[in-house]
């Protein structure tokens, strides 16, 4: 079998891991043992199910007290070592640890953690710019900063609503924006179940987004009649609700949690298309697609388009700190310059955070990891294709940049999905579970593994961590396949 590093034999990271992470773990260990040394992992872990409300879990579950992080790495009380193949939930895009993250966040606190928004700051002014440029400074302009992902969705929804002054809100029922209430009835999976006890939010409609594979279309075949298709679908149902009523369309750039779906080609233009059309304002979701993880420094940046706005967290920071927010055109941003902001937050451009976000944006530009990326995609998308053609239990690869997911079935003659819809039984965990017995940690979704690492993992590093994926994949093909 032709190796990975015989892939990409020139894919070599453009940075120094031996000198950007420390690389003596056995100090680090000794440090953590030091610093915790009146807790063991087991002690952490009985706290945790007794005291901690664990989202999207049953209450006193298993859980595992994690010691300490480390470039691509983490580890356990027990010494056991997991290589974070998920970047934990897509945030961690630079790795754990790395020194030009943490060493601005504690020259910030030396200097001030925190001040309220009503001031200017160097970290807040700083990023905002960054940002602005990165986006691009000929069609955005100013920054309005959250504390992470589904706030800086909310803001944006009350953003469309008070510029257009038109209710509605457009967004997929294959998405993820958030947990808050908004949010929330702006994702389309079932976890919005639970703010729609007693009804859903008004204002809120779910169109159907393209998912090539699950709506029996080929992928580089069909995509123009998808495309086609989906588009007449979205305006149908525009005129239905009356497009003079709809403020924004919402939509992930690239949608990420429900399973890396690539949307077909065209069909993000098609879209921007229809918001000119009718004076509807479309919102990118990039919380998880976004910094560099596509390759681009924004997933929108693959398309012929622009949005109108932006929203942003995880990757800002790497997670290092909380932070989010949204970036918004020109046009919106000088509707503002006569009308108040009705959008407040105590810690909106918290300083701390901002310090974290202008070490971690400097890293992605100054060490061209958009660049890097691609590279190591160019290693990614063989071996899961690889995958695809091997196993009967993988219907098809999906990778852009380090976002990557596999959707796994039961029959792969007629497309049988191994967990259907919000499936109450799902073998998924079990999946899973294999996966991380073997040092493998990554999520999914439904039927999808996802497999997105931090930015900075190597060709060696792919090559020693993706033969375990291979391995699982042929226990699901024995154990669980027609």
């Amino acid at each position: 079998m032709t190796t990975l590093t015989d892939i990409a034999l020139d894919a070599s990271a453009p940075i120094n891991q031996d000198a950007d992470y420390a690389t003596d773990s056995a100090a680090a260990q000794s440090a953590v043992e030091t610093a915790h040394a009146s807790l063991s992992g087991s002690q952490i872990e009985a706290m945790h199910r007794e005291y901690v409300m664990q989202s999207w879990h049953k209450q006193g579950e298993p859980v595992t007290a994690i010691s300490h992080a480390q470039g691509i790495y983490f580890w356990d009380y027990a010494g056991n070592r997991y290589t974070d193949m998920s970047s934990l939930l897509v945030c961690s895009n630079l790795g754990h640890e790395l020194p030009q993250i943490t060493d601005a966040i504690k020259r910030q606190a030396d200097v001030m953690c925190f001040m309220s928004p009503a001031y200017a700051t160097d970290p807040k002014s700083r990023l905002a710019k960054m940002l602005v440029d990165i986006a691009g400074a000929d069609h955005f302009q100013r920054v309005f900063f959250t504390n992470g992902g589904a706030d800086s969705n909310e803001n944006a929804i009350k953003m469309a609503r008070m510029v257009t002054g038109r209710p509605k809100i457009f967004s997929c029922y294959r998405s993820y924006h958030g947990s808050t209430i908004g949010a929330s009835n702006a994702s389309g999976d079932w976890r919005r179940f639970a703010t729609e006890i007693g009804g859903s939010a008004p204002g809120f409609v779910h169109f159907m987004n393209p998912n090539m594979y699950e709506d029996g279309y080929v992928r580089g075949v069909d995509d123009a009649r998808a495309t086609a298709e989906y588009l007449h679908r979205l305006d149908e149902q525009l005129q239905y609700e009356g497009p003079d009523s709809v403020a924004a369309i919402l939509m992930e750039s690239i949608v990420g949690a429900n399973g890396v779906i690539l949307p077909p080609e065209g069909y993000m233009e098609g879209v921007r298309a229809l918001c000119d059309k009718y004076g509807i304002l479309l919102i990118c979701d990039e919380v998880m697609a976004g910094f560099a993880r596509t390759g681009t420094m924004f997933a929108w940046q693959n398309f012929d388009m622009v949005p109108d706005m932006i929203t942003f967290a995880k990757g800002v920071t790497c997670g290092y700190v909380p932070l989010g927010g949204v970036i918004v055109s020109r046009a919106i941003s000088e509707y503002f310059t006569d009308h108040v902001l009705q959008c407040g937050l105590t810690y909106s451009g918290h300083t701390l955070a901002c310090a974290a976000g202008v070490a971690a944006v400097s890293y992605y530009l100054e060490h061209d990891i958009p660049g890097h990326v691609k590279q190591m995609e160019a290693v990614l998308k063989p071996f899961l294709e690889e995958m695809a053609a091997k196993h009967k239990c993988v219907g098809e690869a999906r990778c852009i940049g380090l976002f990557s997911a596999l959707t796994i079935v039961k029959n792969k003659a007629n497309r049988t999905l191994m967990a259907p819809y919000h499936d109450a039984h799902s073998v998924m965990p079990s999946i899973m579970a294999q996966l991380m017995k073997r040092g493998f940690a990554t999520f999914g979704r439904e039927s999808n593994i996802n497999i997105c690492p931090p930015l900075t993992i190597t060709a060696q590093q792919l090559e020693e961590e993706l033969p375990k994926l291979d391995e699982v994949l042929t226990w699901v093909d024995e154990t669980y396949c027609d």
